[in-house]
């Protein structure tokens, strides 16, 4: 997800790229919704979800 940030940035969606980081580094914050690579037990899509409700 973070190249999706990047790239974002990249193109001059600044905004969008911030909000999608917000989101994130929100969904890493509440710890809920973490998938195994990163100590939790969450699906991708549930991962994407947290995400998307954050946005």
């Amino acid at each position: 997800m973070q190249s999706a940030v990047l790239m974002l940035a990249h193109v001059g969606e600044r905004a969008a790229s911030t909000r999608l980081h917000n989101a994130i580094y929100r969904t890493y914050a509440e710890r809920d919704h973490l998938t195994g690579d990163v100590g939790g037990s969450a699906s991708t899509s549930e991962f994407t979800e947290a995400v998307i409700r954050h946005l």
